[in-house]
């Protein structure tokens, strides 16, 4: 009985060594650097790892390029609106009467900065200028007196030189009054007065009367608010 049980037991320690050796690909030894024998190498917790935070790489990537792209979008928009604004239009806000009913207090308008590129300043044209009294300060007036003229105001009326009939003054909301000048505007210069003559502090008051045509900024063109009152201004 112990014979036969030493000898099946003998049998199936050598059936088990035979299948060892006969089957290499399905049990294989770990070296310490874990390759196997045969020297393929054997995937670690450490290298799912890495292999799972690649695509999450590739989305933070994906993120940084579109920010960047809408870094760049408003950079651009920045610089547009910056350059027309320097160079092409000034954007005013009318803080005081002094030109109503043309403009209104509050309204907001564009001047044309390109307007005088050319030409020089019409009479009526409406200009937006610095102060000659404190160039810190943009000042919105009407032209009346050009180069070499001389203004006269009698009783509210404009003449210039020794014209007997007056300017048109259809734009002022009330009958303007005073007596004023006679005013010599110098070559190259301007006389402003503001549309609401009686209440406006224009070349009648100031310090220094004329405005020098690289003083005046743009002509104003565009009342664009209130949205209910846009329109051209003349």
């Amino acid at each position: 009985m112990e014979g036969g049980i030493s000898r099946a037991y003998g049998h199936l320690i050598g059936s088990v060594r035979k299948n060892l050796y006969s089957a290499p690909a399905i049990i294989r030894a770990l070296d310490f650097t874990g390759r196997t024998f045969d020297g393929r190498r054997i995937m670690s917790r450490k290298d799912n790892e890495k292999k799972e935070t690649k695509p999450r790489k590739t989305e933070e990537t994906s993120i940084g390029r579109e920010i960047w792209e809408y870094v760049k979008m408003i950079a651009i928009v920045v610089a547009v609106v910056v350059f027309v604004e320097q160079v092409i239009v000034i954007n005013a806000r009318i803080p005081s009467p002094s030109m109503e009913n043309t403009i209104m207090t509050g309204d907001q308008i564009f001047g044309n900065r390109l307007a005088y590129v050319k030409s020089d300043p019409q009479r009526y044209d409406i200009v937006i200028f610095y102060y000659p009294d404190d160039e810190k300060q943009k000042f919105i007036k009407r032209v009346i007196g050009l180069p070499g003229e001389t203004v006269t105001i009698r009783d509210g009326k404009v003449y210039i030189n020794d014209s007997t009939e007056p300017l048109r003054d259809d734009f002022c909301p009330e009958t303007p009054v005073g007596d004023f000048g006679p005013y010599e505007v110098p070559e190259g210069c301007y006389f402003m007065l503001g549309d609401n003559r009686n209440v406006s502090k224009d070349s009648r008051y100031w310090l220094n009367p004329y405005v020098e045509k690289d003083k005046i900024i743009g002509k104003a063109f565009l009342r664009y608010w209130p949205l209910n009152k846009i329109s051209l201004i003349e």
